[in-house]
């Protein structure tokens, strides 16, 4: 008989399963590319920030951790803290829309909700990391 450690079980393909995916796959893809537009200097993210008024070392903030939160949402050990982080930021971005700038503050909402969608489909493994 074997005495090796057998390798952790993996969860089997679920609907649940197949959904975390997708939802962190459109996450990724979505702050990535929020991202680089706003480390690139992209006119209207500039103009965006401009209007803000914190400066354009806001935008580079926000850009970078824009790009560190889709990374980490991507990477299953990690992906709660990466939808931890970039909820925080929507939830900025939200305020922003609504107090500050105006315009239409519905992207920020959707990619908010679908932070929390991570949240909650990943919820053992955010109970397990907060030690509830």
């Amino acid at each position: 008989m074997s005495t090796a450690p057998s390798s952790p079980t993996r969860e089997p393909w679920t609907i649940k399963r197949a959904a975390d995916w997708i939802i962190r796959i459109l996450l990724v893809l979505a702050f990535l590319a929020a991202g680089a537009a706003k480390l690139a200097g992209a006119p209207p993210m500039v103009v965006i920030f401009e209007q803000i008024g914190a400066g354009q070392w806001f935008r580079f903030v926000t850009g970078t951790l824009e790009i560190v939160g889709g990374l980490l949402v991507l990477v299953p050990r990690t992906s709660i803290w990466g939808a931890l982080l970039l909820a925080c930021v929507m939830v900025g971005a939200v305020f922003t829309h609504l107090a500050v700038i105006g315009g239409n503050p519905a992207p920020a909402f959707v990619l908010l909700a679908l932070c929390g969608a991570v949240l909650w489909l990943r919820r053992k493994h955010l109970r397990a990391a907060i030690g509830v």
